[in-house]
């Protein structure tokens, strides 16, 4: 997607800025960069419900009673459209990057499912090349080291420990592109492996996993710094024997990883994440495979087949729930309208955090002059009506038949 020069102005919304909400504000886009952001007035052609040939050209769109975020960031997610990144082909990949930023997701890492290591090997060259195109934000490799008792969706005859041999092979493979790696540290070769990714500057995460309190603690202390989605996939907290859960709620270089969809956690679990670890060390994530914008049925995971029922994927095999069909704006408005999170603290969990633990938070992840011009625009009920990457509309605020369109090309 390239960027065009035209000038557009967003007036009258209420924008989520870094240190709180402004209300009545303008938010101006040249190019593919944002340009002024401030009160409605200050930096505005005069108000109008549509393009406009004057005033230099600009596009001007009056956003009353609108909400203006941050682009969201999704550091952990396979695939979308009924296309999975497992898959290793451009085309998939395109068609789920393309279904996620239809809802908002103008940022997205690639997370990949346990298989073969010369397979995976594979998928992270496909996805390499798609990350130095600008389509990806990274690669995330989920697996195959991982803990047989907490596997998941995750295929058992595929699981292996964590060498650091193996991990090197997949960091060599994705070329620079990797950004982080779940592993269960309780593993043989899990520690040296943490300590291989903090030194080369990949984010090690605890996921998957059956270790106790005192394994957590020592994964962190050998660099580990985001729980995979916090809570599943990993022993439930005890009042003797804790497991991992408090480890990772209660050490500040932790980010924990959320899945907001109603399934994964119950609203209370997502209150006490967010009271436990704080607003700055939470990350939504969708967490979603190929299923997420489509309907019920069945979907490849990997080497694995999901049925989708009421929207919960799980695996025909096990009955086990298998990813989800989240997106972000769904995660987003839930958060605000079931959660009740303050908006402020919802865009640094879906938006801001995230950007920063990958490293491209002086890009993306807020609404400051000088940063690409990524937003989400929502209605009064935190309804997603526009979706704005790099200058240009993927959804047009002006109606859905923009949004329609982008899920069909």
């Amino acid at each position: 997607m390239r960027p065009t020069s035209k000038r557009t102005v967003l007036t009258g919304a209420r924008v989520a800025l870094p240190d709180g909400v402004l209300e009545d504000a303008a938010v101006t886009v040249e190019g593919g960069t944002l340009t002024g952001v401030g009160p409605s007035g200050t930096d505005a052609p005069s108000r109008t419900d549509g393009p406009s040939g004057a005033n230099g050209g600009a596009e001007v769109l009056d956003l009353a009673g609108h909400w203006i975020v941050p682009g969201f960031v999704d550091m952990h997610v396979h695939g979308a459209g009924g296309a999975s990144f497992s898959a290793g082909t451009v085309e998939e990949t395109l068609t789920a990057v393309r279904t996620h930023r239809a809802h908002g997701t103008t940022t997205l890492v690639a997370s990949t499912v346990t298989g073969d290591l010369d397979d995976l090997c594979r998928q992270a060259s496909v996805l390499s090349e798609l990350v130095e195109q600008g389509e990806l934000a990274g690669v995330h490799f989920e697996g195959p080291f991982i803990s047989c008792e907490r596997r998941g969706a995750h295929d058992p005859a595929l699981l292996r420990d964590p060498d650091p041999t193996d991990v090197r092979k997949l960091l060599d493979a994705a070329r620079g592109t990797a950004r982080m790696v779940t592993l269960a540290p309780e593993r043989p070769g899990g520690l040296e492996s943490v300590r291989l990714l903090a030194d080369h500057g990949v984010i090690a995460a605890v996921g998957h996993t059956d270790t106790t309190y005192e394994g957590t603690r020592e994964a962190i202390e050998a660099g580990a710094t985001v729980a995979t989605h916090l809570f599943n996939a990993m022993p439930p907290l005890g009042h003797r024997a804790p497991g991992p859960v408090p480890a990772l709620l209660e050490d500040e270089r932790i980010t924990v990883e959320l899945i907001n969809d109603g399934t994964h956690l119950h609203p209370s679990v997502v209150e006490l994440a967010f009271a436990r670890a704080g607003a700055d060390r939470v990350a939504f994530i969708t967490d979603a495979m190929g299923a997420a914008g489509m309907h019920d049925g069945r979907y490849p995971l990997g080497p694995m087949e999901v049925e989708v029922q009421d929207g919960v994927a799980r695996l025909v095999e096990t009955g086990a729930i298998a990813g989800s069909t989240l997106t972000l704006d769904t995660a987003f408005r839930r958060a605000v309208t079931i959660d009740r999170i303050p908006v402020p603290e919802v865009v640094r969990a879906i938006s801001t955090n995230p950007a920063r633990l990958l490293g491209v938070a002086d890009r993306v992840g807020t609404l400051e002059p000088g940063k690409d011009a990524d937003l989400v625009v929502l209605d009064a009920d935190f309804a997603l009506t526009g979706v704005m990457r790099r200058g240009e509309w993927a959804v047009h605020p002006s109606g859905a038949g923009e949004r329609r369109g982008v899920l069909e090309g």
